[in-house]
């Protein structure tokens, strides 16, 4: 397998963080290639493809991509596109990481606008998968279909769910609730093939194992993902911190075994990223605030995605559903 390309840059700890995520990658037998700056430090004996400038998280992405042509995100994504790399993961410029995917590796034919496909974490069995995450803040009844085929196929080949369930999320679960967007969607999805549709979600249902992929615009779907962080984040520190009073100390001995492992459910790093769909190649979008271990399963995941041959998965069924 061809190495997967790792922003080495990208991110607000980087490089530390990148790279010791890299390192550890590649001690598990992941082929990795670094992008980063000539002479860049604890690299090990990982190879390095030069790229001499950095597009800054407060960069405009779609500007930065054009004028630093020599950047490590950039470079990252023309190394898929030229058969240098099987894949490319950046915990950057979230805008810039899809500009650059897009422009160089191009769209998979027909399909009408990528999406963030984004992991929701469902305590005891596996996560929902929720797009789009923030790529598309206004889209067309027919975008949300393909969203919900690419969607599926995701689900299929990461997650091992053989008939994927997507749900349209709205505001209730009635075929008649929502918005004209979201009704035009309902009757678009009712008889879309290729897509096991049933019908409206509401957002406390994200969680909850009812359903498997979850379509929306991009801008309901960011709004959704930073909400469900912000307010897990919370829940964590609250538990954490009347664990850590003495007066509990008894009560978290004994309950700490059990909840350890659901918190790795909810820790985001767990999963090491979202990842873009309908762009002609393995584009993994990790936090900005990603440490080594968020890196090294977004690493994995990209390796797994290659491996799985997802992107030839859409590429078929987008292609079927022209055809029909």
């Amino acid at each position: 397998m061809l190495p997967i390309a790792v922003d080495a840059m990208g991110g607000d700890n980087a490089p530390s963080a990148i790279l010791a995520g890299a390192l550890e990658a590649a001690s598990l037998g992941i082929p990795v290639l670094l992008v980063g700056p000539e002479g860049l430090e604890g690299t090990g004996d990982l190879p390095l493809l030069v790229a001499s400038e950095v597009i800054e998280m407060d960069d405009d992405p779609a500007q930065s991509v054009r004028r630093k042509r020599d950047s490590t995100l950039v470079r990252a994504a023309e190394a898929v596109r030229d058969g240098k790399a099987s894949a490319m993961i950046s915990a950057g410029n979230t805008g810039a990481t899809m500009a650059s995917a897009l422009l160089r590796m191009g769209r998979i034919t027909g399909v009408a606008r990528p999406a963030i496909a984004t992991p929701v974490p469902v305590p005891g069995g596996h996560p929902t998968v929720l797009l789009d995450a923030g790529a598309n803040a206004e889209v067309q009844p027919e975008w949300l279909v393909q969203f919900a085929l690419m969607g599926s196929v995701y689900s299929q080949r990461r997650f091992g769910v053989e008939n994927p369930r997507v749900g349209l999320l709205s505001i209730g679960e009635e075929p008649g609730k929502g918005d004209t967007l979201r009704k035009e969607t309902y009757e678009l999805l009712k008889v879309a093939p290729g897509i096991n549709f049933i019908g409206n979600v509401e957002g406390r249902d994200l969680m909850t194992g009812v359903v498997d992929v979850v379509v929306t615009d991009g801008f309901t779907g960011n709004v959704v993902l930073k909400t469900l962080e912000g307010s897990l984040r919370t829940v964590v520190k609250a538990l954490f911190t009347a664990f850590g009073q003495p007066e509990y100390a008894d009560a978290a001995n004994t309950l700490m075994p059990a909840l350890l492992p659901l918190y790795e459910t909810l820790d985001p790093d767990t999963y090491g990223g979202a990842i873009l769909l309908g762009v002609d190649g393995v584009c993994i979008i990790s936090h900005g605030s990603s440490s080594a271990r968020a890196m090294v399963n977004g690493i994995k995941c990209a390796q797994e995605m290659v491996e799985t041959g997802m992107v030839e998965a859409i590429r078929v069924a987008i292609s079927s559903t022209l055809a029909e």
